[in-house]
């Protein structure tokens, strides 16, 4: 308790000039937010609430929405970036007289955890592939309703088409996005205007659900005091809040009300702060406060969960019925993910910038492009119109101006949803999570009770366990409410490029042409020039495998990124048409390759060409690797190493063949290698993909690829294990027991092959019956005098046995079927069509 009464904030300011210099600056700066309008070219002028929300929820019209975002910012931000620049220097040095490096520190240390900061970056990493899927499948809708040329290439969605002024949550824009149009729509506006709702009756409805779970009704001076409606003869920050005024009677909402199904669940959250307040008003004074700030906001939100149901809206007649089928119920997920996930990048980069601003690491002249840095790369928006370091965006948003961190709410729309399951399970709810209803359970109602009366007098761990039973902040019970949604995003999302480059470009995508002849003429013209630039690019690639020298390595890199930039053009051309949504399934299949370009589509040039030549040397050090027995005698891999290990029962001569070959390429790569699969991932990334991996499985064109490759793998395992087995028996008897593990697997240098893939140069030494005639013909092969030209005619003649094509001349004059001599080669066995 003397802890936080010491740790009084800015209020440690010494200079009592500077703390009024302070406190005054702030004053001015909520001033400039409050009293901002907006002005249109029609003559219109309008306040930000009720006005601006309103147009920004309900508008489709691009260029009114721009205008309006622009002339927010303009009214807003602009006019207050200096005064936030010695705002911020005066509150580091009010709380640097604390000990503290600076604000954003203080902040931090009202979570009372040293890992407090990489435990929110584990959070959001867990909860990115269902906010990237989300995203995704809401920038193709408004792609099809803006068009294409109104969206950067760099994958993010213009902030102001998003319903809302900040683009922090999307349930505005629910009427575009729905999955099924026909199913009972769950925003229950229409029905609360119908039944002439008033605010009053808004907020009456509210404190019922709380009374219904035997929690404490609102006092009479809460109806007395509390504003509910916006003023008509003054000015007021309409931003909703709730306050406590410290006497352990008298609490208040302040919010301009509008009759929407928003503002029902906003006054569910508001009165969830006042339910707090009065819960721990016996508190001492210092302990009269969340377990966490983000514990405070969670609470009306964690109801809220219950109110948005259609089960509960059903049941106070807000909706006629309800629709238990999975079109209902992904509409009524996607509706809930428009507010709830939409909103956890938003959350969380808020303060991320702030913390930054604190702490010094970025200046005044870089407050504004810090914030699209952060707004680009975590959230996925981009800013309608160019914005430059004279702009000051972070201070449109109200929570900047009144200072208010905003961390708590990233941490509320997580915990929120452990608070629901715990809330879930005490009611004996059974079921999806989303479908739980909580009203009037008293047991729930208990348990949420008890936990709200310790305040602050615990850590926010304790209170966290006291209601959910463990201690710590956990995505698992959103990522569980929100499952069948993820999947069904992600069977919607297939084939398309999820995600988004960390960089917002400049650069828009060109119109579509809808016309689909037009596009097969393309295809035409493409094709034509694709087989030309893969031919001389394949011709290079030939040349240098087939002769390792550093002009061709040289050759093959300005090849490749000849390659490249073709296809990078090509992608780009072929993003005019609309192809997705052509008719012939070919002409899409051809699309969609031609755009998926892979690690081509690198924009950085440098980083492209520094892919390509660490590909070349890598391959370089592997086709030029020997191994050097002492003195003059060093071996290549094909045929030296390969005639050793698979002739060889030597076990040391086999063990340091083994570990040379490795010594001489693999060792020498590593790190190239590392830089290279760093640069492999960048690049596809800029395809939406995670990373190189999810590339390559992509042309399987199956989501459950991984899942069925494990399950082929556990039906064959039996069988495998039986053949290891037996083969382990027979090596343990010729090398000797002492040279296996205990853990029963087999030395990988005594299979007769270099990487233990195959073994079948040991059958020699597993032949079950040796008196039976023999599989191998490589004797039969020596005795006839077959060479390696006899050997392909008879693999010809195999193929044209069955009607199949004969080789042409042209692979009989050009292929390299023996090691040449004088000159380095890669000896893996491959074929290459030069098309």
């Amino acid at each position: 308790m003397f802890r936080m009464i010491s740790d009084i904030g800015t209020d440690a300011m010494k200079d009592e000039a500077k703390l009024a210099r302070m406190n005054t600056l702030q004053s001015d700066i909520e001033g400039i937010y409050a009293k901002a309008t907006v002005s249109f070219s029609d003559g219109q002028t309008l306040a930000l609430e009720p006005g601006l929300t309103q147009l920004m929820a309900s508008s489709r019209n691009y260029t009114k929405l721009q205008e309006a975002w622009i002339g927010w910012r303009d009214n807003t931000g602009k006019l207050m970036r200096d005064k936030y620049a010695d705002f911020v220097t005066l509150s580091n040095e009010g709380v640097s007289s604390l000990g503290y490096h600076d604000t954003g520190e203080y902040w931090r240390s009202w979570y009372e955890s040293p890992t407090f900061e990489p435990d929110l970056q584990k959070l959001l990493e867990e909860l990115k592939p269902l906010y990237s899927n989300l995203h995704t499948y809401v920038r193709e809708k408004l792609m099809d309703l803006y068009g294409r040329d109104k969206f950067p290439t760099s994958g993010q969605i213009p902030a102001h088409l998003l319903g809302n002024m900040w683009a922090q949550q999307w349930n505005n824009i629910y009427d575009l996005v729905i999955p099924y149009p026909d199913k009972t729509s769950v925003d229950v506006t229409p029905e609360l205007k119908n039944q002439s709702y008033t605010p009053l009756r808004m907020f009456r409805t509210a404190e019922e659900f709380f009374k219904s779970l035997g929690l404490l009704p609102m006092p009479d001076r809460f109806w007395n005091k509390s504003i509910i409606v916006k003023p008509t003869d003054r000015k007021m920050v309409c931003h909703a809040s709730a306050e406590d005024f410290y006497n352990q009677k008298d609490f208040r909402i302040k919010m301009c009300t509008d009759i929407n199904m928003e503002d029902l669940v906003t006054i569910h959250h508001e009165m969830g702060h006042i339910q707090y307040f009065m819960q721990y008003k016996d508190q001492p004074v210092p302990f009269r406060d969340g377990a966490n700030p983000g514990f405070h906001e969670a609470v009306g939100d964690t109801l809220a969960l219950s109110v948005a149901t259609p089960k509960h809206l059903q049941t106070i007649g807000l909706l006629n019925s309800v629709e238990n089928d999975e079109g209902s119920d992904i509409n009524y997920l996607l509706s809930m993910a428009l507010e709830k996930i939409a909103f956890l990048p938003f959350g969380y980069l808020i303060d991320q910038w702030r913390w930054s601003v604190f702490s010094g690491e970025t200046p005044k002249d870089k407050f504004n492009d810090k914030w699209w840095e952060l707004r680009c790369k975590y959230q996925g928006v981009s800013p309608p119109v160019e914005r430059t370091s004279t702009d000051f965006d972070p201070g449109a948003k109200y929570h900047i101006p009144s200072n208010t961190p905003y961390i708590r709410y990233f941490v509320s729309f997580v915990v929120q949803f452990q608070f629901h399951k715990a809330l879930c399970e005490a009611a004996g709810q059974t079921g999806p999570l989303h479908k739980c209803d909580i009203y009037r359970s008293k047991e729930a109602g208990t348990k949420l009770g008890d936990m709200l009366r310790l305040g602050s007098s615990k850590p926010w761990p304790y209170a966290m366990e006291a209601l959910t039973g463990q201690p710590n902040m956990s995505a698992k019970a959103l990522m569980d409410y929100f499952a069948p949604l993820t999947a069904w995003l992600e069977k919607q999302n297939a084939g398309k490029q999820v995600g988004w480059q960390d960089a917002c470009s400049n650069q828009r995508h060109a119109p579509l042409s809808a016309n689909e002849q037009q596009a097969k003429k393309w295809l035409t013209e493409y094709n034509m020039a694709a087989q030309e630039v893969f031919y001389e690019e394949t011709e290079v690639e030939w040349t240098y495998a087939t002769n390792i020298t550093d002009y061709n390595q040289q050759k093959q890199t300005e090849a490749r990124l000849k390659l490249a930039d073709f296809q990078k053009e090509a992608a780009a051309n072929a993003s005019r048409f609309d192809w997705k949504h052509f008719d012939d399934e070919q002409v899409k299949r051809q699309f969609s390759k031609i755009s998926d370009i892979g690690t081509s589509a690198l924009t950085d040039k440098n980083k492209l060409k520094k892919l390509n030549d660490l590909q070349s040397e890598i391959e370089g050090i592997y086709g030029k690797g020997k191994v050097c027995l002492g003195g003059n005698k060093c071996l290549t891999l094909d045929p030296d190493l390969y005639d050793i290990l698979t002739s060889s029962r030597n076990y040391t001569e086999l063990t340091l063949i083994w570990q040379e070959w490795r010594n001489v390429t693999g060792k020498k790569m590593k790190d190239k290698y590392e830089e290279f699969v760093r640069l492999s991932n960048e690049g596809v990334r800029e395809l939406g993909y995670n990373d190189t991996g999810e590339y390559w499985r992509s042309v399987y064109d199956t989501p459950t690829f991984q899942k069925d490759l494990q399950k082929l793998m556990e039906q064959l395992k039996p069988l495998y294990e039986q053949l290891h087995a037996y083969v382990r028996k027979k090596l343990k008897k010729i090398y000797g027991a002492e040279h296996f593990p205990a853990s029963g697997h087999i030395p990988a240098h005594l299979f007769g092959n270099m990487w233990a893939q195959e073994w079948e140069n040991l059958y020699d030494l597993m032949e079950p019956y040796k008196n039976k005639a023999k599989v191998d013909v490589t004797p039969e092969l020596v005795r006839q005098n077959y060479t390696a030209h006899r050997m392909f005619k008879t693999a010809e003649e195999f193929f044209t046995s069955l009607g199949l094509k004969p080789m042409p001349e042209t692979f009989w004059n050009k292929s390299m079927i023996v090691r040449p001599a004088g000159r380095d080669v890669i000896c893996h066995c491959f074929c290459l069509g030069f098309l």
